[in-house]
């Protein structure tokens, strides 16, 4: 598991701030509903964002996190994984999440995406030209993932995510990647150098950074030893955002 409910997204740089967010219920492919927490911008940028989260779900931390992107411009939406397996309910610490991770599918994970990409192009969700991903450990490789689903994404950035989970993607990914490492996760730096050879021998534009000494989860500004690497986290994403945003 990624964050506690003790947890708090490091602030951004404010780029007009949020007009309103709430939550929402998207409907996939298959019929599964799939709880969502939206977030509009004040001044929007014509981007916009996916935020696919940890183990846990969608919780307080992605919520919270919604409105964040929605103040740096990006008009946003946070899904949840586990609407075909445990409904629609809150995802509190007590959620036994374990489960309902093991039963998730790469096809089902992108059918709840491609619901919420379809919302962000929807007049309700902004009218959004220009869809990205952003998740965290087990959403980093998910996120990853979607460059191959088919969404007509312009980047997909991942925090700590798995290569092992996303190997079986990288002859159908068709938009760029950020890979963003903490230099002390639980994942061998080996991992990343030989995801990083990979992708360059599969034609997938990306870039890599790694944070020296930056734990698991290092992206929370209730860690106030890690605030440069938060600051340069979001300088990083959003300077991908902008510089991809036009399909560059």
């Amino acid at each position: 598991m990624c964050y506690s409910d003790a947890a708090r997204p490091p602030l951004p740089p404010i780029r007009g701030g949020a007009t309103d967010d709430g939550a929402l219920v998207l409907t996939a492919a298959d019929g599964t509903r799939v709880a969502a927490h939206g977030a509009r911008a004040a001044a929007p940028s014509g981007a916009g964002v996916v935020i696919l989260p940890d183990a846990r779900g969608l919780h307080h931390f992605y919520q919270e996190l919604a409105v964040r992107f929605a103040e740096a411009g990006l008009d946003t939406v946070a899904i949840d994984y586990f609407g075909r397996t445990a409904g629609l309910g809150e995802r509190g610490e007590d959620f036994e999440f374990r489960p309902h991770v093991e039963r998730t599918t790469p096809a089902g994970i992108a059918q709840d995406t491609a619901a919420a990409v379809s919302w962000l192009r929807s007049p309700e969700g902004g009218a959004v030209g220009a869809v990205f991903t952003v998740g965290f450990c087990f959403g980093g490789s998910n996120s990853w993932n979607q460059a191959a689903a088919g969404h007509d994404l312009r980047g997909s950035i991942g925090l700590y995510g798995q290569p092992a989970r996303s190997r079986p993607f990288l002859g159908q990914m068709q938009n760029p990647l950020l890979v963003l490492i903490a230099g002390a996760d639980f994942t061998p730096p080996a991992e990343y150098d030989s995801f990083d050879a990979e992708l360059t021998a599969a034609g997938v534009a990306h870039e890599m950074h790694t944070y020296p000494g930056a734990p698991h989860s290092f992206f929370d500004r209730t860690f106030a030893e890690h605030r440069e690497a938060c600051d340069d986290a979001w300088r990083r994403m959003l300077d991908f955002i902008d510089r991809h945003r036009a399909g560059a």
